[in-house]
């Protein structure tokens, strides 16, 4: 996988005892080292977690390139 300053930022949402990982927004690491990070929506547990993009994070989404729409529907979401 190609290197790149880009990252996601995932909060923790935990349901009936499971903790499931939301992507919220998207985090870049500046040169000097530092990082900016944008976020979609505001964590409820005020904590977040940044990692490393991985290969299917850069893939399209099926759904969304066949309907033209996002890739989930309220059917998929685990709450």
């Amino acid at each position: 996988m190609e290197s790149t300053h880009r990252k996601k930022v995932l909060c923790p949402l935990d349901r009936n005892g499971k903790t499931y990982w939301m992507r919220i927004g998207v985090a870049f690491q500046n040169k000097d080292g530092s990082t900016n990070v944008y976020l979609d929506a505001f964590p409820t547990e005020r904590k977040l977690q940044i990692r490393d993009l991985d290969p299917r994070d850069l893939q399209p989404r099926k759904r969304e390139l066949d309907e033209g729409g996002p890739a989930f529907s309220e059917g998929d979401l685990p709450f």
